[in-house]
């Protein structure tokens, strides 16, 4: 199976790690799981869409992409760029609870 992951809070987010392994198990030994995050904390702007610009991609390692957009610019990016040929099955959005 084919996981796609982004998160609101940046690639770089510690809540992201865990989304990560919680995707590889459900992947399972010959799934995949890919992550395109926003390049830095989008908090707020989830379901933002940014269409007066493009949104730059960059890969950070092996199906890990961080993007300059939203959280929805992420999973578009994610759809019809990085995945555009083998789209995912399975899409999460991680929100960290706010203490």
């Amino acid at each position: 199976m084919r996981i796609l992951i982004t998160n609101d809070d940046g690639i770089n987010a510690p809540g992201l790690a865990v989304l990560h392994e919680i995707a590889t198990e459900i992947a399972g030994p010959s799934g995949e799981v890919w992550t395109v995050a926003p390049a830095f904390e989008q908090s707020g702007v989830a379901h933002c869409i940014s269409y007066t610009h493009p949104t730059m991609i960059a890969e950070l390692s092996p199906r890990r992409f961080a993007a300059e957009g939203s959280p929805a610019d992420c999973v578009l990016a994610g759809l019809y760029d990085v995945l555009k040929d083998n789209r995912p099955r399975f899409g999460a959005l991680r929100r960290q609870s706010r203490q």
